[in-house]
């Protein structure tokens, strides 16, 4: 690997104020309310508005809006500690009517390309993954020209067959950060080479789908480390990676430890590229949901339908 070795930094020192790279303008906007009553009226939820998502208020406005649906309710069986999502041991069982309600809500916001993703869900014999699907193939009927990316947590085995089923566009499960960090900052449920796995099944299941993970920085690793973590991911045949900076939630999230330059997430990017990745946004806002990659991932899919589509491939 490339470029001078960084020593893991003290974690008892925090990150100094937030540098104006990272400063944006208050949600606001026909666009934004807009939205933002459809989900109410039909009882969804966003991981928009339940992680703070600095970008809520450019993804929400304009003629293109983005929305990440959150399914399975709002409260998560997992205590990471980097996530604004609230936990609980025991949470509400699953809406029955929600797969209709988010199929109605894509066609009433008539997007091209929307994400879903959920919480943890332990507390479920299959995590949700039923749930999941159904989802999914509500928006198929309702929305059929929509391109559906799900953001799942770490299924494997009969959950993700059970996921798999209903042929996501884009496989989306975020490792977070690097190895080292793991059981610092997510669950101890979750770890680097249980996320490889759902990837690599994925993909096995289901190869028309392309698969796509994220990295968090500013948490204390190294280049190296998030290069390693990169060249990992590649090994497991991901075709789209997002990078961007962690930012603290609250004081009882873990503290943001560097704030990394943007001429290092360009290197990232150029790096990712060569390693082989179909597409690799990274900057300091960038996150696993983001707009302008998700422009790209819509182009990306609607090609191999067409492909898909001239050999009668399914």
């Amino acid at each position: 690997m490339s470029g001078p070795i960084q020593t893991e930094r003290d974690p008892s020192k925090q990150a100094s104020r937030k540098p104006p790279w990272l400063k944006v303008p208050l949600p606001g906007g026909d666009g934004y309310t807009r939205l933002k009553a459809i989900a109410r009226g039909l009882k969804l939820h966003t991981v928009c508005e339940e992680a703070a998502c600095p970008n809520v208020g450019e993804c929400w406005s304009g003629k293109h809006p983005t929305m990440t649906l959150m399914v399975l309710g709002d409260e998560c069986t997992r205590r990471c500690r980097f996530c604004a999502v609230k936990t609980h041991m025991n949470p509400a069982p699953p809406d029955p009517d929600e797969p209709r309600h988010v199929g109605e809500a894509i066609a009433a916001l008539d997007v091209g390309y929307v994400v879903i993703t959920s919480v943890d869900r332990d507390d479920l014999p299959d995590g949700g993954a039923g749930h999941y699907a159904e989802c999914v193939r509500s928006i198929r009927e309702l929305s059929p020209s929509t391109i559906i990316e799900t953001l799942i947590p770490d299924y494997t085995d009969a959950s993700l067959a059970a996921l798999m089923e209903s042929k996501p566009d884009v496989l989306a499960h975020n490792v977070e950060v690097v190895d080292r960090l793991q059981r610092k900052i997510r669950d101890p449920r979750c770890s680097f080479d249980r996320s490889l796995d759902t990837l690599r099944q994925a993909r096995a299941l289901h190869p028309q789908s392309f698969t796509k993970s994220s990295l968090m920085v500013g948490l204390g690793e190294t280049r190296d480390e998030v290069l390693e973590a990169m060249e990992r991911l590649r090994a497991a045949d991901v075709d789209f990676l997002t990078i961007g900076q962690y930012l603290r939630p609250t004081r009882q999230h873990a503290p943001v430890l560097e704030y990394v330059e943007p001429s290092l997430f360009a290197d990232y990017q150029v790096t990712g590229e060569k390693m082989g990745f179909r597409y690799v946004a990274s900057g300091p806002l960038v996150r696993s949901s983001y707009k302008a990659g998700e422009f790209f991932f819509e182009r990306a899919v609607r090609e191999r339908r067409s492909v898909d589509s001239v050999q009668g491939n399914e």
